[in-house]
């Protein structure tokens, strides 16, 4: 009887330490495996807002709300790219010349083939060439798979929200914002189930989106992410 009792002891005693274990290495594997997978996701968006940042750069102003163009965009759009060459001196600032007038100046030169005012502005090494860049040489860096966009790593194949806002400010101006976001439940669903229920109540609690977002259309933010 004694040893069934000592037995029955040792059985609790050992429930015990793994529940205290379990207690203890719950949280601390939630939250490695959470920075593990948003690391991910918010190199991910942020590669969105730099797609979205040159599209807008010859939309208008205007972002696409449609992953497909955007995609497309990447893949095929070409960006101008200034190549400088010399610079204006305070003297020749002072006396009001500007880049557009020094290039107005050497445009006139080549139409003409008449360099006498160049040389006079003193211009004859200045030079602004416009060449065009694909944008997948710009912004992304080489072997960059812009079909991965859409797709929320650690997602098991699901894709970022995204949506845009097309409205005036009081004043009239045009106000154009963008956002992309993904919710915990996509990415963090398969980890410790009350550990992800306290995450969300922690933040619903403060007012805040239970996830990962980057923009605002609610209100302009610069498209700043929610977790800078």
């Amino acid at each position: 009887m004694k040893t069934v009792i000592n037995c029955v002891l040792v059985i609790c005693a050992l429930a015990l330490v793994y529940i205290c274990y379990g207690s203890i290495m719950g949280p601390i594997n939630f939250d490695k495996q959470k920075d593990i997978r948003e690391k991910a996701i918010i190199a991910r968006l942020i590669d969105i807002r730099k797609a979205q940042q040159e599209y807008r750069s010859v939309h208008e102003g205007a972002y696409t709300a449609s992953f497909d163009t955007l995609i497309h965009f990447v893949k095929t759009a070409k960006l101008p790219f200034i190549m400088k060459i010399g610079s204006l001196t305070d003297d020749q600032l002072n006396n009001g010349m500007t880049e557009q007038k020094a290039m107005d100046l050497i445009n006139k030169a080549k139409k003409t083939n008449n360099w006498t005012e160049v040389e006079k502005a003193g211009l004859q090494n200045f030079r602004r060439d416009t060449m065009w860049v694909a944008v997948m040489d710009t912004i992304f860096e080489k072997g960059f798979n812009p079909d991965s966009l859409q797709f929320v790593p650690y997602g098991n194949g699901a894709k970022f929200e995204m949506a845009i806002r097309k409205d005036t400010t009081q004043s009239g101006a045009p106000l154009n914002l963008f956002q992309a976001q993904v919710a915990y439940d996509v990415y963090l669903s398969d980890l410790n189930r009350q550990e992800l229920i306290n995450l969300k109540d922690v933040q619903e609690k403060l007012g805040k989106y239970c996830g990962l977002r980057v923009g605002d259309i609610e209100q302009p933010n610069n498209n700043a992410g929610n977790w800078e």
